[in-house]
């Protein structure tokens, strides 16, 4: 007969209990931020081979397909810099696109080439039926990385995304030069820190994920330290407004639960080799920062050749709450030896 895990959950201090306890918006705040935003239009989808100019950077829109569901899958990323550079791959979270890391792909840009997708059910990415099992799509996604000719590359993550790299860096170390992990449960676990697990696993039932705007207002009142600027919130807005992206991203949380990913990143963390700085928001109501001593951090990671944990000003989302001290995060991610 099968036994359970016998992983412990790890006690979450006072500070800690009240920071998540506290953050499940209230309906009446949440209605009152949509309608700032009444006025934003649906975003025309982008054509392969698009260019439009972020932060005085041109970025480059692809569509393709590569290999996956037996068949192909479609996939959106965005590009900027010189292929010819060292490359570095972003992929974003919830309810976010390859936008999230607009900013830092624009000052990167100079010397790296930066390539941000959209994962498969988000943006302007592949939203059929098919698995939505992280492991299984992250296996996807290499093989468009491989596709497109991204032989070696730094990987830079946040939130779900870094559930799908953990597996890249794992199964694949040969390509992965360095990674910076941002904004997902590692070595502990409490599954007070996640109670949307069960809500966007309800979300076809619930309809809580029916209205794009309002989504994303409730999920960033949820977890974020600050808001970004109005402009930045209305893009991301539009991002998780193309058609079917509400109903695919609820097939990842109907496919493994917050509990089932860390108990299998158990088995993943020895396998990863890169040199890995582990990215936390500051003020993060979900990854508290007491879960990320850099001692023990170096110790659960004994196979990377380097590690080291930086906390990101802002919560949740820092890559566009704090843009710059993110920029300067991924930079000493860059600058850890091979």
């Amino acid at each position: 007969m099968a036994a359970p895990s016998t992983l412990q959950y790890t006690p979450l201090t006072e500070r800690a209990h009240q920071a998540i306890s506290s953050a499940i918006p209230n309906d009446a705040l949440v209605e009152e931020r949509v309608k700032q935003f009444s006025d934003v239009a649906p975003r025309a989808p982008d054509e392969d081979g698009d260019v439009e100019t972020l932060e005085g950077v041109k970025f480059t829109h692809h569509i393709t397909t590569a290999p996956g569901d037996y068949e192909i899958i479609k996939w959106h990323y965005a590009t900027a810099g010189s292929p010819s550079t060292e490359a570095i791959v972003f992929l974003h979270g919830i309810p976010d696109s390859w936008f999230q890391w607009h900013y830092q792909m624009a000052k990167l840009s100079k010397s790296y080439y930066c390539v941000s997708v959209d994962l498969k059910g988000y943006g302007q990415s592949e939203k059929a039926a098919g698995t939505y099992l992280h492991e299984d799509v992250a296996e996807q996604l290499y093989a468009l990385l491989t596709q497109i000719g991204l032989k070696k590359f730094n990987l830079v993550t946040h939130d779900r995304g870094t559930v799908q790299a953990d597996f890249i860096v794992a199964k694949h170390p040969g390509s992965v030069l360095r990674y910076g992990r941002g904004e997902q449960h590692l070595w502990h676990f409490n599954p007070t820190l996640s109670p949307q697990g069960l809500i966007f696993q309800n979300a076809p039932y619930s309809g809580i994920m029916n209205d794009p705007k309002r989504f994303v207002i409730w999920t960033y009142t949820f977890v974020a330290g600050s808001f970004p600027p109005n402009d930045i919130m209305a893009r991301v807005m539009q991002e998780f407004s193309y058609d079917e992206v509400t109903k695919a991203v609820p097939r990842y949380f109907n496919s493994s639960t917050f509990r089932q990913e860390w108990i299998k990143r158990r088995e993943l963390i020895p396998q990863w080799k890169c040199p890995v700085l582990v990215l936390e928001g500051k003020e993060s109501r979900s990854q508290p920062f007491e879960f990320y001593d850099a001692k023990d951090v170096n110790e659960w990671l004994s196979g990377a050749k380097r590690t080291g944990v930086r906390f990101v000003e802002g919560g949740h989302f820092w890559s566009l709450e704090s843009p710059e001290d993110t920029y300067q995060a991924v930079l000493e991610l860059l600058d850890m030896e091979l």
